[in-house]
């Protein structure tokens, strides 16, 4: 079996605990308007590669990830959900540490050859990174073209298997950035009993180059980058959302 992979990242420090080798499958369902990698949409694209040359490169370096491990992301990792299995099955069969950072666009528990294989997935899948673009049904649609329903499902999925999660928000002025969407994202986070970190990703303009190159028009070329105080308050809206509902306040333990 083998992979289509965009690239790959030997020295990843912010994808997982740890150092990471980070593998950026190719192919994409979403087309999330703030995306700084429109060149892993395409599912043509990308090199050919089996999980045995993935792992190969790791085992090379191995001293370098006894603290991190391999992180799969991409694009959407679950496109390739075969390959991906079995790249994580090899890995764990080797002692390595994995995180799955994905979206979870294409969760579906109603569909049980699926849902096996989430299973079978998940059984090998130390950390999931879920990015959560945003919380309300048709804001996420208009953000990313599709509905969230899948994602806030996996996430829910997630917390019935027990699988440690860290959250990724990106936070785009009047987009993301606005006071009741911040509260309503903590009171559904706040349902969750497996979020073990929160990451509020303050949105920038670093992909538009990218956009230019493929020759594809950037929807937010003239959306403000958020500072860095922005991002400071809306982490604070959003804990203390969480801490309104549970009681509790929240302190990520990002496992380092």
């Amino acid at each position: 079996m083998k992979g289509r992979i965009h690239s790959l990242e030997s020295f990843g420090t912010v994808d997982g605990p740890g150092i990471r080798y980070v593998v950026f499958f190719q192919g994409c369902p979403m087309r999330c308007l703030y995306c700084h990698n429109p060149d892993t949409w395409s599912t043509e694209a990308g090199t050919l590669m089996e999980s045995d040359e993935i792992l190969n490169a790791i085992k090379r370096n191995q001293t370098f990830y006894t603290s991190g491990g391999i992180t799969a992301t991409g694009g959407e990792p679950l496109m390739q959900i075969e390959f991906l299995i079995e790249l994580f099955t090899k890995a764990k069969e080797t002692g390595i540490h994995t995180c799955l950072d994905t979206s979870g666009i294409l969760f579906n528990r109603e569909n049980p050859k699926k849902l096996a294989q989430f299973d079978q997935l998940l059984s090998v899948t130390d950390l999931v990174l879920l990015d959560i673009k945003h919380i309300n049904p048709d804001e996420h649609k208009k953000l990313t073209s599709h509905s969230n329903t899948n994602i806030l499902d996996f996430a829910r999925y997630l917390d019935e298997k027990q699988i440690p999660v860290w959250i990724r928000h990106v936070v785009v002025p009047e987009i993301t950035y606005k006071k009741k969407f911040l509260i309503k994202l903590g009171e559904f986070l706040s349902t969750l009993h497996n979020v073990k970190a929160i990451e509020v990703l303050p949105y920038h303009r670093m992909g538009c180059v990218k956009y230019e190159n493929l020759g594809f028009e950037y929807a937010l070329k003239d959306a403000p980058q958020l500072t860095k105080a922005e991002a400071q308050r809306a982490e604070e809206i959003l804990l203390e959302s969480i801490k309104a509902h549970t009681g509790c306040e929240f302190i990520s333990d990002f496992g380092r």
